[in-house]
């Protein structure tokens, strides 16, 4: 069994992308800048703004963070949005979901100039995306991706199942995995809360995408000899071993699962890292207009 280290490759990835933009300055070019919306305190979304703004500055780039109370207006947001798709400076931005009640995040995502659109949720990048054209890819789907090709993980032929249908991984990560390309070119089979048999169809799985944000949802028995799992899930569960009360839980049952891959991620420490770092280089590619 390998435990696939998303902190190493994500911090290896910071050191490349630094490089770069240091080549860039050097010519003279303009630093990458990534702006990110945080509205309200949650704590999860908190601890992303914080880990994304630490690893814009480990890159080297330009970060801003704009805050707003929970109590902001729909038109407010929108109208911030549109500031940063008109601000000439700003290459990218994220709008950290999840967003109150009172707010449509689809009304927001779309509003997000797909060219700056650098957690690749819009529907222009959505659909490239699904079609095998340049695009922003989201972060975590790419960041999974990545970890499968640097730890050269046979996808080619093999039988994925992916764990989850949501637009921010489960349909993304399904779609790469069926592309013409390495990693891709698997047999995908995209399991919800309604698939039926699912222990049976885990078991023919070569690879397990786990992203249902069920905590310790893959058990041992849902899991063949030999297969790669990849677990997705980041849900806080309640513990006393922990100074803030609680631990970051993953999808799979891993003292259960891991004895019997041949890889895979652990939580923390997997594909979190990878997210992040997805971002960063979407970033960098938005900065030297590499796609649009």
């Amino acid at each position: 069994m390998q435990l696939i280290d998303g902190k190493a490759i994500a911090d290896q990835i910071k050191k490349e992308i630094a490089a770069e933009v240091e080549e860039i300055k050097a010519a003279g070019g303009k630093i990458p800048h990534l702006a990110a919306i945080l509205v309200g305190h949650d704590g999860g979304s908190e601890t992303y703004v914080a880990h994304k703004v630490k690893a814009c500055e480990q890159c080297g780039f330009k970060s801003t963070l704009i805050r707003f109370e929970n109590d902001v207006t729909e038109e407010e947001l929108l109208a911030e949005v549109e500031r940063l798709n008109q601000d000439d400076d700003v290459d990218g931005f994220i709008v950290q979901l999840p967003l109150p009640k009172h707010i449509s995040e689809q009304k927001v995502i779309e509003a997000v100039d797909y060219r700056k659109d650098v957690d690749g949720f819009h529907p222009i990048n959505v659909g490239r995306m699904s079609i095998g054209l340049p695009c922003f890819v989201s972060a975590t789907p790419a960041g999974i991706m990545e970890l499968l090709k640097r730890y050269n993980i046979e996808t080619k032929g093999k039988h994925c199942v992916v764990l989850g249908r949501s637009n921010i991984v489960g349909k993304p990560v399904a779609t790469l995995m069926m592309q013409k390309s390495n990693p891709g070119n698997a047999t995908v089979t995209v399991c919800h809360s309604y698939s039926q048999n699912l222990k049976e169809i885990c078991l023919q799985a070569d690879i397990i995408i786990a992203a249902l944000g069920v905590p310790e949802f893959l058990k041992g028995d849902m899991v063949k000899e030999g297969a790669t799992v990849i677990d997705v899930g980041t849900t806080r569960v309640p513990s006393d071993k922990t100074k803030s009360g609680f631990k970051l839980t993953g999808d799979v049952k891993f003292d259960e699962v891991a004895p019997k891959c041949a890889y895979i991620t652990p939580v923390p420490g997997g594909v979190g890292p990878m997210t992040i770092v997805s971002l960063m280089r979407n970033t960098l590619l938005a900065g030297k207009k590499a796609i649009y």
